[in-house]
């Protein structure tokens, strides 16, 4: 299944084009939006295997919100691919890789306009994001997908002056600015994507490419991360969790380069779909 935010309202795709809106097609049992859904997820899930298709409304992408617009918790995982730690400076983490937060005001969806801060120096960060589906806590190894709705495409969108400023780094603000965490086009369920371990991620700059890696070369796989997110915190319905880079930022290049005014942003994860970020000046 594929579940979109469409101007606010729960729309199960038919095809890429069109979908039919949840809150109709059950005769108001579910919906109208998606937070109210991932708090009955399970009894959503059965309702929409065998749901017949309402009336078809066209999927316009500029309308296309998150996938989770209001999440309690947002979990950014930082240095999930050796080939990043490595840009980045640090030794593979070992034990769970650090954790931060984007604030729920930067989360927008699938094709936006973005302003950039001043500064110039505003990254890229093709993610996959999974999205919670039930409460969770202290799960057992082998039951991380379990708890997992489904899965989007994501940037974490990096101004690395702010991020990276003493005296103590400023990780969650420095990546929270307004727009910096769109997440889309839609959520796909885990059953349907195919090879969902090992899926290939990529980013683009005016059609060039500046990142391209598989989610089978994480260091804390997806099922595993979600798990021992458990074990410290309780995860709720909806939240959402970016699981990481690969290398290619623009941090980590030689020499250095960042998002310019006019240039547009495009990320795509296969078996999901691509969002589109376009970049203007403050």
């Amino acid at each position: 299944m594929r579940l979109a935010n469409l101007a606010g309202r729960a729309v199960i795709l038919i095809d890429d084009a069109t979908g039919f809106d949840v809150h109709a097609a059950s005769r108001g049992a579910f919906g109208p939006g998606l937070p109210e859904i991932y708090q009955r997820w399970a009894e959503f899930s059965a309702w929409a295997a065998t749901a017949p298709s309402g009336a078809a409304v066209p999927i316009i992408r500029s309308e296309l919100g998150s996938p989770s617009p209001r999440p309690t918790q947002v979990f950014a995982i930082g240095l999930n691919y050796s080939d990043h730690a490595a840009e980045s400076g640090f030794e593979a983490p070992e034990d769970l890789p650090p954790v931060f937060t984007k604030w729920q005001s930067s989360i927008t969806g699938a094709e936006t306009l973005v302003r950039l801060p001043p500064g110039g120096s505003t990254d890229w960060e093709v993610e996959l994001v999974a999205i919670v589906g039930r409460t969770a806590s202290d799960l057992a190894d082998g039951t991380g997908w379990d708890a997992i709705a489904g899965l989007a495409v994501g940037q974490d969108l990096s101004e690395r002056v702010s991020q990276l400023r003493g005296p103590a780094a400023q990780f969650g603000l420095g990546k929270s600015f307004r727009g910096f965490a769109p997440i889309g086009p839609w959520l796909v369920t885990p059953d349907a994507v195919p090879a969902k371990d090992d899926l290939e991620l990529w980013a683009q700059i005016d059609g060039e490419d500046v990142q391209r890696g598989r989610t089978s070369q994480l260091i804390f796989p997806v099922a595993r991360l979600v798990e021992a997110l458990s074990r410290i915190v309780t995860l709720y319905p909806g939240d959402v969790i970016f699981t990481g880079t690969p290398a290619g930022v623009g941090l980590g290049r030689t020499p250095q380069r960042f998002l310019r005014p006019g240039e547009v942003l495009t990320s795509g994860i296969e078996g999901i779909g691509t969002i589109r970020q376009t970049f203007v000046a403050s």
